[in-house]
């Protein structure tokens, strides 16, 4: 019975490694503090894509989503390349007033996409917001997110 059991764990962890090794494909969004590149670029955040296959095809996109006035608003962002490939600085593109989410997309031929709806509260990030789709985001999706109350409300209301 021992033999089997340390066969069958030796099995689970080997298919455990390869699982790991078998690479991924994240979009990962993050503070400019751990970036100093990022940080000379006077970024609010740090956008990366990575893919284990067919990195160089990875495109990623992103806007600001907004409402302002009670009129909705969307602006095109400028991601600025880094050093590190798919990397990007994403610096404030968007007007102070009113409500606003960032999306982000990354596409790749082989994984398809993925993208982090990011919101704002009071123009800084809201880290506890963030959104996380295996899809581009919908209008349905972004609209979700622009009447989402912050994470700090959500919790003052708890």
């Amino acid at each position: 019975m021992q033999v089997k059991a340390k066969v069958w764990m030796c099995a689970t962890t080997l298919a455990a490694a390869v699982t790991l090794m078998a690479g991924g494909f994240v979009l990962q969004i993050g503070k400019p503090s751990a970036n100093p590149e990022a940080q000379a670029k006077h970024a609010v955040l740090v956008v990366r894509g990575f893919a284990c296959a067919e990195q160089e095809k990875t495109t990623v996109t992103g806007s600001a989503e907004g409402v302002v006035n009670g009129t909705r608003r969307s602006v095109a962002l400028k991601l600025i390349p880094l050093s590190d490939r798919s990397t990007y600085a994403v610096t404030d593109q968007w007007p102070s007033e009113g409500k606003w989410v960032l999306a982000f997309t990354m596409t790749n031929p082989r994984f398809g996409q993925q993208s982090a709806i990011v919101r704002l509260e009071g123009g800084t990030v809201d880290w506890a917001g963030i959104s996380r789709l295996n899809r581009a985001p919908s209008k349905a999706d972004l609209e979700a997110a622009l009447k989402a109350p912050s994470s700090t409300e959500s919790i003052a209301a708890r």
